[in-house]
Formats: C-alpha cells, structure tokens, sequence
C-alpha cells in the first residue's frame, strides 16, 4: 500500500487518510491499520492486521468485521495517522533523492555505537527486566582495571572500576538475582568482607541508590563544606574529662558514620549517653524517656518508622540496649551490624 502511494500520484489523489495502532486489536493480536480512501466518489476504508489473526483472514471474515469494535479489546489505545499530503511530500522527497543522489549525511557511526553499547550490556548480563541497586566502595584491594560481570556464591555482581568522575562500585541487578535491595545489600558487604579478608586490606561500602535498568557509575561525592567571610575562633579545651571524653567518642561515632560502619558509630554514640547515665537501668530509662519524646515531635519521620521496623515487638529502648550496644561491642547474632550484612 505504501508503495502505491508513493509510486502512483493517482493513487494518493483518492487517499485520505491511514492510520497505525500497535493496541490490541483481536484476541491475541496486536496492531493493525486502517485506509480511508474514494473509489467511484463513494468513501471506503480498508483494514490490515498481522498475519497471526487467523480467525480475521478467514474467507468471508471481512463481511463482518467492524473494524470500531475490533478497537474495544484495548482498554486504551494511541493511533498515529498519516494525511495525504503527508504522502505527497515523502513522494516528492523520493523522487528529489532518485534524480540528485547524493551520499548518506552520516558514516553510519552511530549504528557502531548502539551496537556497541548492545554489547557492553549484554556482557554485564543486563535483561530487559533488570533493576539494579549501585553501591560506591572506599577499598583498597584488589578491582578490576575495567568493567566486569563477577559470579560470588550464587550471585552475579559487576565491578567498575575508578575513573576521574567515578569511584570504584559494585552494581548486583535485583531481579536477575531475586533479592530485595536489604539482602542486596548485605550481599555486597558480605562480598567486600571476603575482598577484606583475601587482600588484608579495608573495602568499606558507601553512597548508593536502586532503580537503574542498568549498571550506572557511582559520581565521587563533592562534598559541601561550611565557610565564613569572617571566621572567628575562639574554643578551649574543654576542662571536664566527660566533655573531652564525650567529644572523643563523638568525633570517632561521626567518622565511623561517614565511612559506612553505621555499628561501630551506634556503639560510640551509646557511649556518650552512659558517661552520665552509669548502668544498664540508667541508660535504658534515659533512651526510653528520650525516644518517646522524639517520636512525638518526629511523627512522620522516614527514619523513626524505619527504626521501630527494625525494633519489631521488642520495646524501641530494649532494642537499641540489646541489639546495638550490647551484641555490637560482643559481636553477638543480634547485633544490628550482622542484621545489616556489614
């Protein structure tokens, strides 16, 4: 039909319109077109689908087709039509292109492009259905000098390496691997705890995100800092040995969370609060005081849900006691450090 048109100026004087529709138009068949066109004055229309609708290419089908309620099986539908002077212009196009040939405006390179981004993915592993989750690694142990697709247990991670932009990062594609971004996560830190360990080195875990359809880079951070035009100095050395001893542990707990040991910091901000509230009784009131006037001025915050489902039917001052202080400084099961993989 196309071809028709394009090589019969008569044939496009009676078009009037084609229209495409990649919908459902029959029972297990998508896509089809419809042609209005003049035969004898009289307006008709003529309808195609894929060679798949067998019931709709039977002999005699047509005499009961109704191509508006073929348009019924979708429950939504987009339509592109094409006019006839959308037919004459490409007709004149052609015929331009016959009569002056002139070579192709590109090398084609973008082709080689595509093709090789195609291939790239394909050996990441990438699939169609693939959601990734993107870790940044602080580490000094053994990465690959380029991108790779890893096997570590029963699991498919890729490796990137660091580049000027890019830190080096480990990328694992939920689907592929049917894990929730929690298991994720305590999947890489679990593959950089045996990287740890191989190389004697450290490997710490940092920013990521989910989401991605494919592996994406970790940016390095451009951290923010504060700066005054006019700085003015003037701290002494606290004269409390609490205040000192508290301000130690304090700057240790800030580090420790910068970096990504979140258990170690939990540990050292517990701390603070024992060096005026000596004994399990006194730290446990304190955080329980403390917390339920927290969550009553933080009522829709992210980070206090979160907490309490952690916690589960264990009392929220009773969890962090005993799943933060207590297993994090033993090394325990419970310990919100092995809960979270690290």
């Amino acid at each position: 039909m196309v071809g028709i048109l394009l090589a019969q100026e008569e044939a496009r004087k009676s078009f009037i319109r084609m229209t495409l529709t990649v919908a459902e138009t029959g029972v297990n068949s998508n896509s089809g077109a419809e042609v209005v066109y003049l035969h004898d004055g009289q307006r008709r229309r003529a309808c195609f689908v894929l060679d798949g609708a067998i019931s709709l290419l039977a002999p005699g089908a047509e005499n009961g087709f109704d191509p508006d309620r073929s348009r019924m099986n979708a429950p939504a539908m987009r339509e592109m039509s094409f006019n006839q002077e959308f037919f004459r212009r490409l007709a004149r196009e052609c015929a331009l292109a016959e009569r002056f040939a002139a070579p192709p405006e590109g090398d084609g390179s973008e082709y080689n492009a595509e093709e090789a981004e195609r291939i790239r993915y394909q050996k990441l592993g990438v699939r169609n259905n693939s959601r990734y989750l993107h870790i940044g690694v602080d580490n000094q142990v053994t990465w690959p000098k380029e991108e790779r697709l890893i096997t570590f247990d029963r699991y498919q991670l890729v490796l990137m390496p660091k580049t000027k932009e890019h830190v080096q990062s480990v990328h694992i594609d939920l689907a592929a691997n049917r894990v929730d971004k929690r298991t994720a996560m305590t999947v890489v830190n679990r593959f950089l705890s045996v990287m740890a360990w191989c190389d004697d080195n450290f490997a710490i875990a940092g920013f990521g995100w989910s989401g991605n359809p494919v592996p994406v880079p970790v940016t390095k951070r451009d951290l923010a800092f504060t700066t005054a035009v006019h700085y003015i100095f003037d701290r002494k050395i606290p004269g409390s040995e609490e205040a000192r001893r508290a301000l130690a542990l304090f700057r240790e707990a800030r580090n420790a969370q910068q970096n990504g040991f979140v258990s170690y910091a939990v540990l050292n901000y517990y701390k603070i609060i024992e060096i005026r509230n000596h004994g399990k009784e006194a730290a446990l009131k304190w955080f329980l005081t403390n917390f339920e006037a927290l969550q009553a001025a933080s009522k829709k915050d992210d980070d206090i849900t979160r907490f309490l489902a952690l916690c589960g039917s264990e009392p929220p001052h009773k969890y962090i006691h005993d799943s933060c202080r207590i297993a994090v400084a033993h090394a325990g099961k419970l310990s919100i450090g092995v809960r979270l993989g690290l």
